[in-house]
């Protein structure tokens, strides 16, 4: 089980957070969830830099992440991961309270794996999180580790 990957929440709202982490412990995922409280604080650790730069090399299962973040905005992370090619590679499901069609639009423009909105109702809210935390963390099949793909992947 040492080889599970860790599922990354990037999201500020407390209460999204909360219920994100129970929705995702009654799926009975034995993945590790990290916590980012904004974008800047997700690129240092997909990056490894600053305070996670002694984190394991692994990359997430997926990025949960939240559109309107402080200090670096999920777009703006999603265009980061997706432009770099050491985490291009990183599934992103952007989970927001958006139903702008702009933000839907350029969020599949900058790559991202799935566009997820917030059901309202708790409930659904807590099954969409099920449900994700599942396909991402055990159904999906991930690329190969990286330093497996060939010179021109």
């Amino acid at each position: 089980m040492a080889d599970l990957k860790p599922i990354l929440l990037v999201e500020d709202n407390p209460n999204d957070i909360e219920l994100t982490l129970a929705a995702l412990e009654k799926s009975q995922l034995a993945n590790s969830i990290v916590i980012c409280r904004d974008g800047a604080e997700a690129l240092e650790y997909l990056r490894r830099q600053g305070p996670h730069a002694d984190r394991p090399e692994q990359d997430p299962a997926v990025v949960l992440l939240d559109l309107k973040l402080p200090k670096v905005d999920g777009l703006e992370v999603l265009a980061a991961v997706k432009g770099d090619p050491r985490t291009r590679a990183v599934p992103i499901v952007m989970l927001t309270s958006s139903r702008e069609e702009s933000d839907l639009v350029r969020s599949y423009q900058l790559g991202v794996n799935a566009f997820v909105v917030k059901p309202v109702g708790f409930k659904e809210f807590f099954e969409a999180i099920q449900d994700l935390g599942v396909f991402w963390a055990v159904l999906n099949e991930p690329p190969p580790h990286r330093a497996d793909w060939s010179a021109g992947g």
